[in-house]
């Protein structure tokens, strides 16, 4: 390499580096940076402990990111090169993944006091080290001290749904290793698939492994395919997984279900059942009710099953699942209602209890703990179990109270099997919408907390379920970039107040993505929208990661063009019509075109209150959405319905004078796999002052059913400023149904008063 041209580098390094900030996710602690610059070339050597794992993969990963193949030496006098500093003695106050790194003209010294921290150390250098094969590399002098806030910092995937080769799963511990996660939860079994060999049980991968079919397209579509699938991990290949992933300082916590989602296994070994069967891998997505019996038997059965599952995983926790028990068959079962009367137990959520403690009183014997969803809080937490808080943060809330351990993973923030940008234009999924910067406004630590419970949370992780995601490539896309903004919030250095200044470091990680060869999501780049209420109506806003004074917009339905109407500030909408967008870049349209219908009303725009919020899962725009001229989608359950789970939903809109009225509607849906149901019945009232309403019409559910979703009352005309419509929450659901014996989700969108 010339003198000239590592001079040249040098300059193009200073230029660069102050337009950018330091393209690091998560952010660091503390970063001090420093004049001068540490050049990185075939000279520069590693200086450790040539057995050390991490010197050997810090070599490696620097060969395949620059083509440099640095020698490994226990001392050198070289002017280039990076130590692997142990701290000797220990500062006490040193956690086991801090680490320091100092870049000079001459050393990057990583200090560390265990291994963990020089792991982590090296993934923030390897952020500083352009993936590009060349000779020379610039990287700038600094300071930085690091450590982590959160204890579980986890990724999950489940592989029951849609199994994924051996390569994958290490790909997928790779992928958490580079942005800083130490817990990869892995979904092994379920009632689409029992995927871990258990020597024995041979049968529950002979049988429970493979499904004689599987649902396409959306669960609401009902259609199937008849191709066998399946697949299993054989003991040896978990062996590597754990070996694997340990290397890399992540633990595997293994997810064996029970009492439900057990039909794979009852398949392949139905008397542990409380009919006998016989039973079929299940082909649909969802919950099913066939479920493992509390016999004496069945509990041995899986004791013997996780004493082999213990011996595979070394993780401190065993998760047992404990979710989405349908009691169906429990309550129709001799045997379960004798136990239950033998035991002293008042319904068969004390016997979901019972199962789980006396599961629990087993692992705690051979030295470990269990974990499960929140559900197995219902009828009494296990003793020293600790808790996953799935169905918002209200479980996590009741067990730290109680001074249990809690990971938060609530699906408002953190399910990314959902949407991450607007569902017309992305695949198929389950529902919801999670984009980034939702993912990046999450904190674990709930305000209802105090400083002493909050030290129960001990992280958080995401969930990727794969009913809709059946390759890698699939996994990939839906997992990239919103962990990015996970690892920063575990991290804990995240600030949703910042989050432009995330959004560009992340963008500057995304030619890593592309040079790794990982599919990615680019819905940031998509132009989004929001819509907002005013004097006049109602305004709607558009916005980019780009540059959104390039977004071009018409107003009148027709595809936008160079020519088009250019976005400076939110457009105003006072009437019905349809408005085109779309991002263009040196006269070339950049993004795909966004289409938004509005049907304005009487109701459009106006301030609407709930009596209760919809659940978090499913809040999207709150109550405004009611009357924000926008109607949602049937097919892909994305960001414009509210959902209530078990609760009410009762809206009073004020038109903001007596109007004259003659006509109420509302959106209703109904897709009972995923356990939403149409509301049993629909009220409307008028007011004139707000406090004194007048029924108008009560709709019953034969009449809701009839119209099949879109709800509209005809009366008389009369003046009224008020509106009051209450949709009563179908309550919890009835037997044969699915998710029975839970709380029925009630979706609604738009009102409209005319």
């Amino acid at each position: 390499m010339t003198y000239r041209l590592t001079v040249f580098l040098v300059l193009l390094f200073n230029i660069t580096f102050s337009q950018n900030p330091l393209p690091l996710i998560p952010q660091p602690e503390s970063i001090e940076i420093r004049k001068g610059h540490f050049v990185l070339n075939k000279e520069t050597v590693i200086q450790a402990d040539e057995n050390s794992f991490e010197a050997q993969y810090l070599q490696q990963a620097i060969k395949q990111q620059t083509g440099l193949l640095l020698a490994i030496v226990a001392k050198s006098n070289v002017d280039s090169k990076i130590i692997l500093k142990e701290m000797y003695p220990i500062d006490p106050y040193w956690s086991k993944e801090r680490y320091n790194i100092n870049i000079s003209p001459t050393e990057v010294i990583i200090t560390a006091p265990f291994n963990h921290g020089f792991f982590t150390g090296i993934q923030t250098l390897l952020q500083l080290v352009p993936i590009d094969k060349n000779e020379t590399f610039v990287l700038p002098c600094l300071n930085i001290f690091d450590q982590p806030k959160y204890a579980w910092r986890g990724m999950h995937l489940d592989c029951a749904r849609h199994f994924f080769s051996l390569d994958f799963v290490k790909k997928y511990i790779d992928y958490l290793a580079m942005y800083k996660f130490n817990t990869f939860h892995w979904h092994l079994t379920d009632d689409q698939g029992w995927r871990i060999e258990i020597k024995q049980y041979p049968k529950l991968t002979e049988v429970g492994a493979w499904r004689n079919g599987s649902m396409i397209g959306h669960y609401n579509e009902q259609k199937y395919d008849d191709k066998r699938y399946g697949g299993f991990y054989t003991q040896d290949q978990i062996k590597e997984v754990v070996a694997y992933a340990k290397q890399r300082h992540i633990t595997v916590v293994p997810e064996i279900e029970m009492p439900g989602h057990a039909v794979a296994a009852l398949a392949a070994y139905p008397q542990y059942s409380c009919t006998g069967g016989p039973f079929e891998v299940g082909k649909q997505w969802g919950v099913l009710d066939d479920v493992f019996c509390p016999k004496d038997e069945t509990f041995t059965f899986l004791e013997n099953i996780l004493s082999e599952v213990m011996a595979l995983f070394p993780s401190q926790y065993i998760h047992i699942g404990g979710d989405e028990c349908p009691k169906t068959r429990w309550k129709n079962c001799p045997h379960c209602q004798n136990l239950m009367k033998e035991k002293g137990l008042k319904d068969e959520h004390e016997l979901q209890s019972y199962f789980i403690q006396r599961i629990e009183k087993f692992v705690n014997a051979k030295g470990r703990k269990i974990i499960g969803w929140d559900e197995i809080l219902e009828g009494g937490l296990a003793p020293n179990a600790a808790v996953m808080s799935w169905r918002g943060t209200e479980g996590g809330i009741a067990a730290a109270k109680q001074k249990h351990f809690v990971v938060m993973t609530p699906g408002s923030h953190c399910y990314f099997d959902h949407y991450q940008g607007d569902p017309k234009n992305e695949p198929l999924a389950i529902g919801g919408y999670t984009p980034v910067e939702k993912v990046y406004a999450f904190n674990p630590i709930p305000n209802e907390l105090s400083n002493e419970e909050s030290k129960y949370i001990l992280g958080a992780q995401a969930n990727v379920w794969t009913e809709y995601i059946d390759t890698p490539e699939q996994v990939e896309y839906m997992i990239f970039p919103r962990m990015l903004a996970l690892s920063e919030v575990l991290w804990g250095t995240s600030n949703p107040q910042k989050y432009a200044d995330f959004q560009n470091r992340m963008i500057q990680q995304f030619p890593t993505l592309d040079k790794k060869g990982i599919n990615y999501s680019k819905a940031i780049f998509e132009i989004t929208t929001k819509v907002n209420p005013s004097t006049d109506g109602i305004l709607f806003e558009l916005n980019s990661a780009n540059d959104a004074k390039k977004i071009k917009y018409t107003t009148d339905g027709t595809d936008p063009t160079i020519s088009s109407n250019a976005y400076a500030n939110p457009i105003a909408i006072t009437k019905s019509q349809t408005i085109k967008a779309a991002y263009f870049e040196s006269g070339k349209q950049q993004s795909a075109t966004i289409e938004q219908a509005f049907n304005l009303n009487k109701a459009t725009g106006k301030k609407v209150t709930l009596v209760n919020l919809p659940h978090e899962n499913y809040s999207n725009g709150g109550a405004f959405t009611l009357v924000n001229g926008i109607s949602a989608s049937r097919g892909k359950l994305g960001k414009d319905w509210l959902g209530f789970s078990g609760k009410d939903m009762n809206a009073t809109i004020d038109l903001g004078k007596s109007e004259p009225i003659n006509k109420v509607s509302i959106s209703v849906l109904e897709s009972q796999g995923s356990w939403i149901y149409y509301p049993k019945e629909i009220a409307i009232l008028v007011s004139n002052d707000g406090q004194n309403f007048q029924s108008i019409h009560q709709l019953s559910l034969a009449e809701i059913k009839e119209v099949k979703g879109t709800v509209a009352v005809n009366f008389k005309s009369q003046n009224a400023q008020y509106i009051k419509v209450i949709a009563t929450n179908l309550g919890k659901i009835s037997e044969g149904n699915p998710g029975a014996g839970s709380d029925a989700w009630l979706f609604v969108d738009e009102i409209g008063i005319e």
